[in-house]
């Protein structure tokens, strides 16, 4: 009865969403030189190496332009032709792809995924049967937030699209399937199957077909290139004790990645404008590309997320959901459809306010999440309440402090890296070897020089040495691009040795799913 009783008043809520009935609004003015103000003083704020900012307003594009360098200190201006990242702003793009092809009659959102993927399992058969594609698009299948990203990341690596449908069928739940909201990222590649095997044609090019060609987003591309043919590219940067510097370069031949449909699409500021006004304000061809029926589809509010504190607060949200591949929710009283993209030095947002038939969109190549939620946060004020604005100073003062003051019970107290100290083979001796997780594959701890190297088999970059801190086994991984260092926590039982790992800093990225992870001994080093 509570669920149904759930399911009641958020209908009800979702009844009151402004998909059935428009808010009338008049459109104001925003100042070009207010947006420039405000980016400068982001750029300033966050030491950004790199960012494209472009905002629409009634329709018509009212400022667009790109700041700093496409590689910190290499004098190469970042221009709304320059090539970014999206990330999972990607997801959108993906659910456009799908809504093409329930418009040509190819799927239903409501086929089941087995229809068209025989070989998809996830953990429960009972979920194996029903899973629909839209179930794919909304984070509800019951997957824990950020289930097997290590296949994904850190790109590129050697998982196929094909390793990550072997591997859905041994992740195990952490709720109930439909119960809840977690983000996952695999049920887009899932996703993107699909409309490979309903559209007959593979991802990539499908992307191309459906979307990219129809729609002349031509500077944007997914799959492989060539980094010479591609122009301006922006390239990922991160912050450290010697300052910005560029990690995770593309390599000359930038390679296809199996994540593309959750979140491997790049594209520029001039595309990313023209499709944001696609949906701003479409054009009858751009109606024919995707109808009203199949555009109101991807807005529906599906399913409901949790509200950050800031987010009440600042915007006095009072509803936010998922839908396909778009987050809508109400800020200052306006409905607002956006997304987010975060993939490792990049970070993107694409804001809409569809009354106005307004947004922005903007995207950074740096370490750029409270650059991001500061700037997004004051150029939506820009529309939705200037008078009201704290300003870039204000909201990235007010992010720097936490909502709730920890005490020193709630307060988690973070290990001293810097203290681990290597361990010997001799002292591992008895958990060397190459051990396997089901849907990781396998790793090698093994002997190497005067230390322990633990080195995965498909994900090359993921490699570090083995130490010891606290009475704990940790790992410090090599490549800077690799996110958070892991415990390693060995043990035996019944004669079987088992392997199992934890963020050291649990509140860590959540992509970094080492938790996840559960590793059996299976032979001896080579």
């Amino acid at each position: 009865m509570r669920n149904l009783i759930g399911v009641l008043l958020w209908s009800a809520l979702l009844g009151l969403c402004p998909m059935s009935a428009t808010r009338a609004v008049t459109p104001g003015t925003v100042d070009p030189e207010a947006i420039d103000a405000n980016v400068r003083a982001v750029i300033a704020r966050y030491r950004l190496p790199g960012i494209a900012v472009g905002v629409i307003e009634d329709g018509k594009v009212v400022y667009a332009r790109g700041y700093g360098e496409t590689v910190h200190g290499s004098g190469d201006p970042v221009t709304g032709k320059t090539l970014f990242k999206i990330a999972s702003n990607s997801k959108a793009m993906t659910a456009a792809v799908l809504a093409r092809l329930v418009q040509q009659g190819k799927l239903r959102w409501d086929d089941p995924v087995a229809k068209h993927l025989p070989n998809f399992a996830m953990h429960d058969p009972w979920v194996t049967a029903h899973i629909t594609v839209s179930d794919l698009l909304i984070h509800n299948s019951g997957l824990p937030q950020g289930a097997g990203d290590l296949m994904f990341w850190p790109e590129p690596n050697l998982f196929s699209r094909d390793d990550i449908l072997q591997g859905l069928r041994h992740l195990k739940p952490a709720y109930g399937f439909r119960a809840g909201y977690a983000y996952d990222n695999l049920l887009y590649v899932v996703a993107g199957q699909v409309a490979a095997a309903a559209g007959g044609a593979s991802y990539e090019d499908l992307v191309q077909r459906e979307l990219f060609q129809p729609l002349g987003l031509n500077g944007c591309r997914v799959g492989a290139f060539a980094l010479a043919d591609a122009g301006s590219v922006a390239q990922p940067h991160t912050r450290t004790s010697d300052g910005i510097t560029v990690y995770n370069r593309d390599s000359e031949q930038v390679p296809e990645i199996a994540s593309a449909p959750a979140g491997g699409i790049r594209c520029t500021l001039e595309d990313m404008l023209a499709w944001a006004g696609n949906w701003l304000t479409p054009t009858p061809a751009q109606l024919q590309w995707l109808g009203e029926a199949q555009r109101a589809e991807l807005w529906k509010a599906r399913t409901p997320m949790p509200i950050a504190a800031n987010r009440r607060q600042w915007e006095n949200t009072h509803y936010y959901a998922y839908a396909y591949g778009f987050r809508v929710a109400d800020a200052d009283g306006e409905w607002t459809v956006s997304h987010t993209g975060t993939l490792g030095g990049m970070y993107s947002m694409m804001m809409l306010l569809p009354d106005r038939r307004s947004g922005f969109v903007f995207m950074i190549n740096g370490d750029g999440g409270s650059a991001r939620t500061v700037l997004g946060t004051v150029l939506l004020k820009l529309f939705t309440a200037p008078g009201r604005s704290l300003g870039v100073a204000g909201y990235a003062d007010l992010l720097d402090k936490p909502l709730v003051k920890q005490t020193s019970a709630t307060k988690t107290a973070l290990p001293d890296l810097d203290r681990r100290r290597p361990v010997t083979a001799a002292a591992l001796r008895d958990w060397l070897g190459i051990w396997r997780d089901p849907w990781f594959g396998e790793i090698r701890i093994c002997a190497r020089g005067k230390g322990v190297e633990w080195r995965s088999l498909k994900s090359p970059r993921m490699y570090g040495w083995v130490s010891r801190l606290d009475g704990r086994h940790v790992l410090h991984w090599e490549d800077r691009g690799v996110d958070i260092d892991p415990w390693l926590d060995f043990s035996e039982r019944d004669g079987v040795r088992y392997l199992h790992m934890a963020k050291t800093d649990p509140a860590g990225d959540f992509s970094s799913d080492y938790e996840d992870l559960s590793f059996t001994w299976a032979r001896a080093c080579d």
